[in-house]
C-alpha cells in the first residue's frame, strides 16, 4: 500500500535521552563547549584584524575560517541547550529546513576554504618568489568569496533536494539538530531519489577537492625533501601542520558521522558521531593554530602576557 503522506508542521529533535538530569547534564556540558569555541575563534579573528604581523594570506583565510567555525557550531548548539533546558524538541518545519540549510552552507564553505589554504601552502612553499603576486590582496578576497557562494550553493540545493519530498512520519528526528540522514528516513518510500542525486553530485565535488589536496601537498613535500638542511625542512613542514592536522579532524569527523547516520535505526553511537563531527572541529580550530603557529602564539603572548604584564 502506498504511504499516507503527512502534514507535518514542526519536528522533534529527540537526539538525547529523556532523562532529566541527563539532559541538563548535555545542557551544561554542551554550554562550556560552545563558550570554549566561542571565544577561541573569536580571539583569532580578533588576533588577525588587529595584529600588524599576522595580515598575511594565510591568516586572512584563517580569519574566514574561524568566522565559519563561529557561525557553524551557533547553528545547532544553542537551540539544542534552549532544548534540554525547556525539555522541549520542538523545531518548526521552517527552524529545521534553515538548520539544514546553514550547517551545509557552513561546513561546504570550510571544506571549500580548506582547499584553497592548501592551495596558498603549495603557492608559498613551491613559488616563494611569485607568492604575493599569486596569492595579491585582491586575488584572496575572491577566492574567499567564491568559497561563500559555493556553500550558499550547496546549501540550497541540498535544502531543496531534502524538503522537495512528502513526509510520510512519523515527525521525530533522532537528533539533536536537523541533519539530511535523519530527515531522508522519515520521506516516503521512493521520494529521496532527488537528495540523492545531488548527495551523489555533492561527493564526487568533495572528492575533486580532496584530490586538489593532496596535489599540493605532494609537491609542497617533494619540495621539502629537496631542502638541503634538517631545520629549513622542519621549519617549512611547521609551517603546513596545523592545516594538514584540521583538514584531517574535519574529513574523519565528518565521514565517520555521515558513515554512522546513513544507518535506519537510530543508536547512541550514531548520536555521538554526530556531536563528534558538529563541535570538534570548531573548538580544536582555534586549539590547533595556536599552538601550532609561532606568529599565533606570539601575538596570544602580547595580548595575554605583555600587556598584562606591563600594567603590572
Amino acid at each position: 500500500m502506498p504511504q499516507k503522506r503527512a502534514n507535518i508542521k514542526e519536528f522533534l529533535l529527540m537526539g538525547f535521552p529523556e532523562d532529566w538530569m541527563l539532559q541538563k547534564l548535555y545542557a551544561a556540558l554542551f554550554f562550556l563547549i560552545y563558550l570554549t569555541a566561542l571565544m577561541g575563534n573569536l580571539v583569532i579573528v580578533t588576533l588577525t584584524t588587529i595584529d600588524r604581523h599576522l595580515q598575511a594570506p594565510m591568516y586572512f583565510f584563517l580569519k574566514n575560517l574561524s568566522l565559519i567555525d563561529t557561525c557553524y557550531i551557533s547553528v545547532t548548539v544553542p537551540k539544542s541547550i534552549m532544548n534540554s533546558l525547556t525539555n522541549s524538541g520542538s523545531i518548526s518545519f521552517l527552524g529545521c529546513a534553515s538548520q539544514v540549510f546553514l550547517v551545509i552552507f557552513f561546513g561546504g564553505t570550510e571544506f571549500a576554504l580548506l582547499t584553497v589554504m592548501s592551495y596558498d601552502r603549495y603557492a608559498a612553499i613551491c613559488h616563494p618568489l611569485h607568492y604575493e603576486t599569486i596569492m595579491n590582496r585582491g586575488a584572496c578576497v575572491q577566492i574567499v568569496a567564491v568559497s561563500w557562494l559555493s556553500g550558499c550553493g550547496y546549501g540550497s540545493i541540498h535544502v531543496a533536494g531534502t524538503f522537495s519530498v512528502n513526509f510520510c512520519g512519523p515527525n521525530v528526528v533522532h537528533q539533536f539538530f536537523c541533519d539530511i540522514p535523519s530527515l531522508l528516513t522519515l520521506a516516503c518510500s521512493g521520494e529521496h531519489i532527488l537528495e540523492h542525486a545531488f548527495i551523489i553530485a555533492s561527493c564526487c565535488f568533495a572528492f575533486i577537492c580532496f584530490i586538489l589536496m593532496v596535489v599540493s601537498y605532494v609537491h609542497i613535500f617533494s619540495s621539502v625533501l629537496r631542502i638541503p638542511s634538517t631545520q629549513g625542512r622542519y621549519k617549512t613542514v611547521s609551517t603546513c601542520m596545523p592545516h594538514l592536522t584540521v583538514v584531517t579532524l574535519f574529513l574523519s569527523s565528518g565521514f565517520t558521522a555521515y558513515l554512522g547516520s546513513a544507518s535506519e535505526s537510530p543508536s547512541s553511537v550514531n548520536l555521538f558521531m554526530s556531536v563528534l563531527y558538529s563541535l570538534l572541529p570548531p573548538t580544536l580550530n582555534p586549539v590547533i593554530y595556536s599552538l601550532r603557529n609561532r606568529n599565533m602564539k606570539v601575538a596570544l603572548s602580547k595580548i595575554f602576557g605583555g600587556e598584562m604584564a606591563s600594567k603590572m
